[in-house]
This record gives structure tokens, C-alpha cells and sequence, in this order.
């Protein structure tokens, strides 16, 4: 969903710079008591609908993985069962793979408090750009939660979100790319991906695969461990 066109080589000399200047933080061992509920069953597209952008590819189970076909632009799926969903104080866990494409091939939409969603895009904006879409109107491009990082296709990659009231914590693999204060902070959807909501994954100009995609409650001070 890029609104301007940015330097890949730029992204990753920032990306390189962030590196050098701040080390990885792995994730706390906190909750792992609590038990993950599925929301893919690796089999069968139950329980979710393709979404309706308009132009958007097909979304079919392969080898136990959701897949989404590279749209124009756009191609997701949104999730049909609220039973299963979660507002605060839970954490989000998946494995997601760029197939082929060069735009952002994981767009996480989820629920934050009561009324609220927003998006964790990876490897949007020509490739590289992660971040929260929105923050006080903001999109990822523009907020405090922009980073950039080098995705291979073909390669599937570990992502991970934490929610509370007042913090969203996000991680790829070990890494985490996201630790942001949003107590008295308005989170939105772009108006693209408004159809993602209440918890949806989409993908942009980019054939994605999806799997191991589950969700668990988590104690409120959890994130707090987390820092």
C-alpha cells in the first residue's frame, strides 16, 4: 500500500545502521503457561472468507499452508469466528513466507481494546518497511514504529505480536521490531484494509503463504517484562 516510492538500498543502510546501534532483544519466557488456541487448521479454509477488495488473487490450503495469490493490489482473508478473538492482554503468534513479489506479504490486522484495530505490515513499501498502520493517523511509513529489515522469498520467518491496553510489542524471529507506548493513542486501519477487520492477513502486489497461525491470552504485566 505505498503512498510514495522509497529507496530499498536506503531502507536496508538504515536497517544495517539500526542493527549496529541496538542489539536484538529476544522475547521473555513470560506466559507461557497459557494454552494457544488454532485459528488455521493447516487443512481447510474453515472458519475464514477471502476478502472482497477487488482485484484480490485467489486463497487456497496447500501443504498445510493458507496461500494467498498476489492480487491487484491486494489479497486476504479475514477471520469469521469472534468467539475465538481477543481485545487486550493477548498475544498473536505465525509463520508467514513471501512467495513471490516485492511488496509486503504479511498485513496482520487485529483488535486492540474495545473498538479499536490496526495492522502490523512486514515488508511493505517496496519490500523492506515494518511498522503499525496507524498511530494517531500515522501509517508505518511515518510513526515511531518504522523499521526496515531484508526479506528473502521462499523463506518463512517467525512473527509474533502482544497486545495490552497501553503497549504493542512485535517481533520477527528473535528480533523484536516494535515496543510502543498507545495509552491515549487513537490505533485505525488504513481505509485499504478496513475490509481486514476485526482480524484479518492480507497481502499487497505479493503471492504469500500463511501457517501455524494461533492466538493465547496473556497476563496485563506481561509486556511490561518485555523491555
Amino acid at each position: 500500500m505505498p503512498i510514495r516510492i522509497l529507496s530499498l538500498g536506503l531502507l536496508l543502510c538504515t536497517a544495517n545502521f539500526l542493527s549496529a546501534a541496538e542489539p536484538n532483544d529476544k522475547p521473555s519466557p513470560a506466559d507461557q503457561g497459557a494454552k494457544w488456541i488454532p485459528l488455521f487448521d493447516g487443512k481447510t479454509l474453515d472458519g475464514w472468507k477471502s476478502t472482497n477488495f477487488g482485484g484480490e488473487g485467489d486463497v487456497t490450503v496447500e501443504k498445510g499452508s493458507l496461500i494467498m495469490e498476489m492480487g491487484s493490489p491486494l489479497t486476504g482473508v479475514t477471520f469469521q469466528d469472534p468467539k475465538k478473538l481477543l481485545k487486550t492482554n493477548y498475544e498473536i503468534s505465525l509463520e508467514a513466507m513471501r512467495v513471490q513479489g516485492g511488496d509486503f506479504f504479511c498485513g496482520l490486522t487485529f483488535p486492540v481494546r474495545e473498538k479499536e484495530h490496526c495492522s502490523f505490515v512486514v515488508g511493505g513499501w517496496g519490500g523492506a518497511l515494518c511498522g503499525i498502520s496507524s498511530i494517531n493517523g500515522m501509517d508505518a511509513s511515518e510513526n515511531e514504529t518504522t523499521s526496515v529489515k531484508e526479506f528473502k522469498e521462499k523463506q518463512w520467518y517467525k512473527i509474533r505480536v502482544k497486545v495490552t491496553d497501553d503497549k504493542l510489542l512485535c517481533w520477527i524471529d528473535d528480533e523484536k521490531l516494535v515496543d510502543v507506548e498507545i495509552k491515549d493513542r487513537e490505533l485505525t486501519t488504513r481505509v485499504e484494509v478496513d475490509l481486514s477487520q476485526p482480524f484479518g492477513l492480507c497481502s499487497f502486489q505479493t503471492k504469500a503463504a500463511i501457517r501455524d497461525l494461533k492466538i493465547r491470552p496473556i497476563e496485563a504485566a506481561g509486556a511490561k517484562q518485555e523491555k
